[in-house]
């Protein structure tokens, strides 16, 4: 990671290939939130200044990547907040592995999960408000059509991507009413997000 990070420096912090730039949500300091996955970390990070690897990949930055969250926004936080972050380790992970803003210079591709990933790697799901098997509606995990929204958003760049073949091919032959369903909850869910709205 450090021959990385100052083979790709200066650049590399200023790198933002998915062209991600909204706000970071303010439930990333207070917890406030009625994802229990995304609530708990926080809210562990908090008291600990520090959470597992999954913890900070595929839940807290699986979620800033599927939201499209500032890639400078995210970094700071992830300086600010962990006691072991220090910038030439966190830049190549969180730049680069969490949230794909280098294009694939270090990932052969996003790190992008839906909730069935966090229900297999976690016990969150259970007591969530939100249902993991729900894929649309107002009680739908909000990981699941951010999801397919991430996906559907960055089709032209990633659909090349031999790694993400199976995924688009997936996504051809889904019903595209219950697709178009999940793709308007992710767009209103970010617009949440935007108007600082508890979610």
């Amino acid at each position: 990671m450090r021959g990385f990070y100052w083979y790709f420096m200066p650049g590399l912090k200023s790198d933002n290939y998915l062209q991600a730039k909204n706000a970071l949500p303010e439930f990333y300091w207070t917890g406030k939130t009625d994802m229990n996955c995304l609530s708990q970390c926080v809210k562990q990070t908090k008291e600990h200044a520090y959470a597992h690897h999954i913890q900070r990949l595929m839940v807290l930055g699986n979620f800033a990547l599927l939201a499209g969250l500032d890639p400078e926004q995210v970094n700071e936080w992830y300086l600010i907040v962990y006691a072991d972050a220090y910038e030439w380790v966190e830049l190549p992970n969180v730049s680069s592995m969490v949230l794909y803003s280098d294009g694939g210079k270090l990932a052969s591709k996003p790190y992008a999960a839906s909730g069935a990933y966090i229900n297999k790697m976690s016990n969150y799901c259970q007591h969530c408000h939100y249902s993991v098997k729900e894929k649309t509606g107002p009680q739908a995990c909000p990981f699941n059509y951010l999801y397919w929204g991430f996906i559907n958003k960055h089709k032209e760049k990633l659909e090349g991507n031999p790694r993400m073949g199976m995924i688009y091919s997936t996504m051809g032959k889904m019903d595209q009413g219950k697709l178009a369903h999940m793709l308007d909850d992710a767009e209103e869910f970010i617009k949440k997000l935007s108007n600082n709205e508890e979610v």
